[in-house]
Formats: structure tokens, sequence, C-alpha cells
């Protein structure tokens, strides 16, 4: 599925959360980047139908996604970042409900069950109660509910919130192999989540796409602005008072500081290579430090 976003904007009242965002998508896996209040979780709710934009259109291959109507939702699979999940089920009996919602016939939705079960890593725990599950075992389950109808299109709201550092990268395995053909969107404002597979970064403040690309693309921007400097104490803490601080380390008694700073912000600091969270910190940390200079 190709997915236009023509001048896509939503207000509310004097706030405006989506402001006139056009892109294209194909398959492939994006990642929505953004500080909390970005407008991610608005645009992802126009996108799944769930909120009217005030202006612009959404067009499924060419064609106004209202109009498609359910032939455009049957081909969206939509896991939303607060999951209400029905505690007195089983795992088996959640997914075989949420597939008669979706409209799979009963072998259809057994099948699909089962397949998604063992997908997952939840065969074992199928008829098991979901008020016993952990937080993974149930953003495991938030996944296998919105791949029901093997979705061209995959909507993925912050799916690894309140993950311990394992299942994050179990779900992001999981996710790479679900994408293949599908055209995938991640929203997260967890950096690591999405620089290993996303192919494209959107990255959101005040209702826009500030930057779009790879992640190379996206971090040339920042050639000659991030640094590593290793100093005594008191030099770090008047380093950190006047330049934003990606990563502090305390070694042997000396401070490794990384550094993201338009000059170089002490005489023994090196040029480094940019990553996303350093963008992300250029874009979403903290300001004004480097305003007085």
């Amino acid at each position: 599925m190709e997915l236009t976003l023509k001048n896509l904007r939503k207000q509310y009242g004097s706030k405006t959360a989506a402001d006139d965002i056009s892109i294209v998508l194909k398959p492939g896996v994006y990642g929505l980047l953004g500080a909390n209040g970005a407008g991610k979780t608005t645009l992802m709710r126009m996108i799944c139908g769930i909120l009217r934009p005030t202006s612009g259109e959404i067009l499924a291959d060419g064609r106004p996604i209202e109009k498609l109507g359910e032939k455009y939702y049957a081909k969206l699979g939509y896991m939303p970042q607060h999951f209400g999940f029905y505690p007195d089920f089983t795992a088996r009996e959640f997914l075989l409900y949420m597939a008669a919602v979706k409209g799979l016939d009963k072998r259809q939705a057994g099948a699909r069950t089962d397949e998604l079960l063992k997908t997952v890593n939840l065969s074992e725990v199928a008829d098991k109660k979901i008020r016993s599950f952990s937080g993974g075992m149930k953003q495991r389950l938030g996944i296998a509910q919105a791949e029901l109808n093997d979705p061209e299109l995959l909507i993925l709201d912050e799916p690894t919130a309140g993950l311990d550092p394992k299942e994050r990268v179990r779900f992001r395995n999981l996710i790479s192999d679900l994408a293949k053909n599908k055209t995938v969107i991640l929203s997260t404002h967890i950096v690591s989540d999405v620089s290993y597979i996303a192919d494209t970064i959107l990255l959101m403040k005040d209702g826009r796409f500030i930057l779009t690309g790879s992640v190379d693309k996206v971090t040339a921007g920042m050639d000659g602005m991030v640094w590593e400097t290793v100093t005594d104490e008191q030099t770090a803490k008047d380093i950190m008072r006047r330049v934003p601080v990606v990563n502090l380390h305390h070694e042997n008694g000396y401070v490794r500081l990384r550094l993201v700073s338009a000059y170089r912000p002490d005489a023994s600091a090196v040029p480094v290579r940019a990553g996303l969270e350093d963008l992300f910190l250029y874009h979403f940390g903290e300001k004004g430090k480097e305003d007085d200079q």
C-alpha cells in the first residue's frame, strides 16, 4: 500500500497538533520519533480513521480513505499506546474475539490465532488469563491482535513503552520479522527502538516533520557538533553548565562526556560520529545553554 498524506492538519481550539503534513509512505519501516506532545499519536489516529483531520486528506493507493471505508480498514492493523485487554479472557479467547470483530470467519480465526500465538511466543500460555501476563506478554498479545488480518499498513504507538531491555530487543526483532512487504509506522520517543529497525526516520516536532530520511541522512547535519572528552570532575561540571550532555560516565576519578555543541566545548574534546540520540537531544533536549555564548 502507498499511503499519501496531503497538507494534513489537526486543530484543537488554538492548539495545532498536526500542522500541514505532506508525505508519501511506501512499504518499509518508518520510525516516527519525537518528544511527548510532538503530535505523533494524533497523526496516527488520523491515519487510522479515529480522528478526522481539520483539513487535508489521506489517500491509500490514490483514493481517500473515507471513500474506501471498510476496504481500507481491512488492510489496517493498529496497536494503540494504551490497549484495552479483557483480563478474564485467555490469550486465545481474546484473539478469537478480536478476529470476529475484524470479520474473519471461524476457520480463518482459529488458524490465524494459533499462527500468531506461535509468532509472538505465547503458545505455551495461550489458555492462561491475560490478568496473569507480564507487561511484555501483553505487548506481544497487542501486536498479535494488530496482525490478525495480515494488514498491509501496521501502526504501532509506543509499543515498547515500559518494557525491560530484553523484552524491547525481542519486540524489535518481532516487528522486523512482521514488516516484510508492509508499511509499518512505529511511533516512539525511545531512540534505540527505531535506530535498529527503521528504514526511514520521521522526526516530528510541534506537529510537523522537521527531518525525514535514513538514519545516516537525518544525522548528517550533526557532523562536527558531537564531541567526547575525558576530564576532571570540576572541569566536567563547568562544561555541563554550558553544553547539553548526551552521556556521562565516571572512569577512575575522571569523567567521560559526550556532548552536543556547535563549537569545541573544551580543548581536549574530539569530534565523534553523530547518532540518533544526539540528534534527539539537539532538537528536544535542554535549551538555552548555548544561547548565551
